[in-house]
């Protein structure tokens, strides 16, 4: 193990989130993935994760163990259920296995308001009624600070204890622990500020107005009606020994928002799986590139067809966050590349995909109707295949080849008629569909709306195609058929040019699979990969210049790299990938989880 990577001494480490064997959003990810590193750092033994038991799917990565051990933790669980606690105690069935305990916050609904008072007491929290998410984190959080309560208890000092807790979804206990004085020390994670996210997307001058000073917490929590939850922030990130966050510009937000300076930046890291041969890269992109050309050619070709050979797939994902994820700035940036390709006479097309989660009715019948249909001309052609290779193979067997037998001679007329009628019948003159789902309420979708007004509507004459589609991909998914690691690798270039984005797993994701990939300088991602790799480019990955530049500047700039992506040679490309997929060693966690071990250094000395 790396020199920077070896604790002062080895504590017990609890670490608590929402997310903790509960896919809700990053966090989720950041949590699981660095399980390996800790597990390395401080042992089984001394580390147990802590959350809530509130998943449809807990019971398919959760199993039960035995709680007779004599370490702490179990004899925690045994005091706490002998107490009548209902306590999940057992492993989180994802690499490394670690031990898990996991409380249903409903056991504590009977006492919500008794909670509820006692926080506002103690710690001047307020509360509102009729939010179930917000009750949920107040039952949690009363029974992990029992919970830390009688680990203090049992422990009696004897081994120091780390209390690791990520956002305000599971921040309370930090305070509580603090009123209590008990014997742990505390350090608070935020990943983003709460009223950060929302300010950010409701002020075009939000890094101006944040650095000048110019909020009022209070204020404008209450406006936003999200008081409560940035109390418990707010509380969390003061009663913490040692307060943490992602990046540099998310500790800005919590120097004005939360009013206490960081003592630590911890950059989220991801799990690089890398090739010993890279030509395996480029195959699975081979791959995985021809599910997506199956997916366009359904898609597109019912109206019009262009060149597959002369096609780059670009994508951008994330939350349904118009402004704050850049998905504006990709739409006007877009645009503009469709201008320049047209006016250069560039014969390439490039094919946009939004993946996201916004509400829809259904996927639209008529594109499950073209893919069926472009499922029957497979058919069709691999029975027209088959003819031909029987057909000539009896032909060779003969010794007839000296002249090549015609197309009508090795396939069946029934064959070619019934080809000719299904192609002819899924033919259309519609425009190709911008959206693959029927939304809920597509009149008031930012998306379809820039597409409406800009024109860009998936014109035949148009270089650059739109595909918004509102959902997560997945191998269920009956459009792709694929998962999303998968469709990352089939595509050509990530683009998550952010307005307000605290880290940035997606253009990591991008790095990692070897695909090229935009950020911005507001995204914590691309400010580490300025600040922290001591670097203004790094090979496959462009930051974009949002924080002191214009909206129309930097359309520009992200429209003008994408210009010279796409006029780029392909085997300068695949060698670019090539490189890319080498340079993510920088993004693993065997490289980043120093900056927990240097955070955790200094609690300990506290």
């Amino acid at each position: 193990m790396p020199e920077n990577m070896h604790l002062k001494e080895r504590p017990l480490l609890i670490e608590g989130a929402w997310e903790v064997c509960n896919q809700v959003g990053g966090i989720y990810t950041v949590i699981k993935s660095k399980i390996l590193n800790v597990l390395s750092t401080v042992g089984d033994e001394n580390y147990c994760l802590i959350g809530p038991y509130v998943s449809d799917n807990v019971s398919a990565i959760f199993e039960s163990i035995d709680d007779q051990g004599d370490d702490l933790v179990s004899k925690t669980v045994r005091s706490l259920r002998a107490k009548g606690y209902e306590v999940f105690y057992g492993r989180w069935l994802v690499s490394g296995r670690p031990r898990v305990i996991l409380f249903n916050p409903f056991n504590e609904a009977w006492k919500l308001g008794d909670i509820k008072k006692s926080y506002w007491e103690s710690h001047n929290i307020p509360s509102f009624d009729g939010d179930d998410l917000y009750d949920q984190t107040l039952m949690l959080s009363s029974q992990i600070t029992d919970f830390f309560q009688e680990l203090d208890n049992i422990n009696q000092g004897k081994q120091n204890i780390i209390a690791h807790m990520h956002e305000w979804m599971a921040g309370l206990p930090i305070p509580e622990i603090r009123r209590r004085n008990l014997n742990i020390k505390a350090v608070f994670t935020t990943h983003a500020t709460l009223l950060g996210r929302y300010l950010a997307m409701n002020d075009p001058e939000f890094y101006n107005h944040l650095e000048k000073g110019v909020y009022n917490w209070e204020k404008e929590a209450t406006h936003f009606n999200i008081l409560p939850q940035v109390a418990i922030e707010r509380a969390a990130a003061h009663g913490a020994h040692t307060f943490t966050t992602v990046s540099r510009l998310t500790a800005v937000e919590c120097k004005y928002l939360l009013g206490r300076d960081t003592d630590a930046i911890v950059p989220n890291g991801i799990n690089i799986n890398r090739f010993e041969a890279l030509h395996e890269s480029q195959n699975l992109h081979q791959t995985y590139k021809q599910k997506i050309h199956e997916f366009v050619m359904g898609h597109f070709f019912q109206s019009y067809s262009f060149d597959l050979n002369n096609t780059l797939y670009f994508f951008t994902s994330g939350r349904y966050e118009y402004k704050n994820k850049g998905f504006d700035l990709t739409l006007e940036a877009l645009a503009r590349l469709n201008h320049k390709l047209k006016v250069n006479n560039i014969n390439k097309t490039v094919v946009t995909f939004f993946i996201t989660k916004k509400d829809y009715d259904s996927i639209n019948p008529i594109e499950l109707e073209s893919r069926a249909v472009l499922g029957e001309i497979r058919k069709i052609c691999d029975a027209m295949e088959k003819s031909v290779g029987e057909r000539l193979f009896y032909v060779a067997s003969k010794g007839d080849v000296y002249e090549t037998p015609s197309i009508e001679d090795l396939i069946p007329e029934s064959l070619r008629l019934q080809l000719r009628r299904t192609v002819q019948s899924w033919k259309s003159s519609r425009l190709p569909f911008i959206t693959t789902h029927n939304l809920k309420d597509d009149s008031k979708d930012d998306i379809l709306n820039f597409a409406r007004q800009s024109g860009l509507l998936n014109y035949e004459s148009d270089r650059v195609k739109l595909v918004y589609h509102p959902d997560f991909v997945s191998s269920m998914n009956p459009l792709f058929g694929i998962d999303y690691d998968e469709f990352v690798r089939g595509c050509h270039l990530g683009v998550f040019p952010s307005y307000y984005e605290p880290w940035g797993y997606t253009p990591m994701e991008c790095v990692a699979r070897g695909i090229p990939a935009v950020t911005s300088d507001l995204a914590g991602f691309g400010d580490f990969v300025i600040n922290d790799l001591k670097r203004t480019k790094v090979e496959g990955i462009e930051v974009i210049h949002r924080k002191h530049s214009d909206y129309s500047h930097s359309a520009e700039e992200l429209a003008n790299y994408m210009y010279d992506f796409v006029t780029t040679d392909r085997r300068d490309r695949i060698s670019q990938r090539n490189t890319v997929e080498q340079s993510s060693i920088h993004f693993d966690w065997n490289e980043l989880y120093k900056y927990y071990v240097e955070a955790y250094n200094i609690t300990l000395e506290r």
